[in-house]
């Protein structure tokens, strides 16, 4: 390892002295000096060159005068700085989903809402594939300057884990969920399943009917004297729901409280990163939170809370998006203020360079990733008995997909 270092910056010294054309020792940056310095201190040098500094004239001599209609629309949006830009996200992205559901019906179906889930996918899995993981790994282009990057493979392994924890993380807290209800399902956009299930136990515990029985068929309860029809069940709104299925409700609504704090954090990351970033990640998770608020509401409201009762309920776990938004701005801030703080330079983590702060991003990308895949495409995947009905449903939920990921992709092309 410390071989390849001192190869790097020897290579360094290299480009920073022959091509700026000091070659001379005294005039160039030598490797003795170019190791006491850190990554962000040598790309910073890097792009004082003559051959960087020419490309940055070229490129504002021809890059567009004027500012496109998104861009327009984002710094409208989002005029403050990063702290108050991101709390602002964080009010987009919780504020008007929760507000829609005083739109719907109380009986909505959660699986209605299959093209729009597409759709979130889509602009999901988009944000995080052409935004979030090409600025973890390279940082953002800006029009007018050139800009190199100094590959460190250390740096690189410790993003990739701080995505793979993100991504475990979810596993983590879908798992959990599942143990707890008893293996009817976690944490995902279409619950109906998970209720439909519990209120055919419930309903054939109270009756005496076989689970397994045909619909409509009967059973004989004490020696066949009596008989008890599975259809002639009273109305399942009358009823009060069982246990399991109170119980799925409150932890889902834990659940929907800590996915909150992710997407907080994924606004203080995503902003502190870069504007444009901040800004394509509210949209995705925006597109993102209206599917997912409609299939919560829609559990709470068949576990027996009223239809005012589940919207104050997912105000409350609203909450949590700023408190995740409100710590990432605190280590942030943290980080930026040991960076400018005097003393010893500091080499980050395992000499890396990187602080905590620059593990929010590739964090939140991972969750991302968990969301975006293995949280919704199995719903996404289920299909009923109609193949033509299934095939023109399948090709809708593309098209809604790839409309979401096409979406992210124009807002950031040049």
């Amino acid at each position: 390892m410390r071989s390849i270092t001192v190869g790097i910056t020897i290579a360094i010294a290299f480009l920073i002295t022959h091509v700026s054309g000091n070659t001379t020792p005294d005039k160039g940056v030598s490797a003795a000096k170019i190791a006491q310095m850190s990554v962000p201190e040598i790309e910073e040098a890097v792009l004082q060159c003559p051959l960087v500094l020419e490309l940055n004239r070229h490129n504002a001599a021809t890059s567009p005068k004027t500012s496109s209609l998104t861009s327009k629309i984002f710094s409208v949006l989002f005029p403050g700085s990063p702290a108050v830009n991101a709390l602002l996200g964080t009010l987009y992205i919780s504020g008007p989903p929760n507000f829609l559901l005083a739109l719907c019906p109380p009986n909505i179906d959660p699986s209605s809402l299959s093209v729009m889930v597409a759709f979130a996918v889509g602009g999901l899995l988009g944000d995080t594939l052409f935004h979030l993981l090409p600025e973890i790994f390279l940082g953002e282009a800006e029009p007018n300057h050139a800009r190199f990057v100094l590959v460190s493979p250390n740096k690189n392994l410790l993003l990739g884990v701080a995505i793979m924890v993100g991504f475990l993380t979810f596993v983590a807290m879908d798992k959990g969920l599942r143990i707890a209800t008893g293996g009817e399902g976690g944490h995902d956009h279409s619950h109906s399943h998970t209720v439909e299930s519990e209120e055919k136990k419930s309903s054939a515990k109270a009756t005496g009917a076989d689970p397994g029985a045909a619909d409509g068929g009967l059973k004989s309860r004490k020696g066949g004297s009596e008989l008890t029809s599975t259809s002639a069940n009273s109305n399942p709104q009358d009823k009060e729901p069982s246990q399991s299925i109170k119980l799925s409700a409150y932890l889902n609504l834990i659940a929907d409280f800590t996915h909150n704090i992710t997407d907080g954090l994924a606004m203080s990351s995503s902003f502190y990163a870069s504007p444009t970033l901040g800004a394509t990640t509210t949209v995705a998770v925006f597109f993102h939170e209206i599917p997912h608020e409609v299939g919560d509401f829609a559990l709470l409201i068949q576990s027996g809370f009223s239809k005012r009762q589940a919207m104050g309920a997912q105000f409350v776990t609203a909450a949590g998006a700023f408190l995740g938004t409100c710590l990432g701005i605190a280590v942030q801030e943290m980080g930026k203020t040991s960076d400018t703080a005097g003393g010893p330079r500091d080499m980050g983590l395992a000499g890396t360079g990187l602080g905590w702060g620059d593990l929010l991003l590739p964090f939140t990308a991972g969750t991302f990733l968990y969301v975006g895949t293995v949280a919704v495409i199995p719903e996404l995947l289920e299909t009923g008995p109609n193949k033509g009905e299934e095939l023109r449903k399948t090709l809708t939920q593309f098209a809604a997909m790839a409309v979401g990921a096409g979406i992210m992709l124009a807002i950031s092309w040049s």
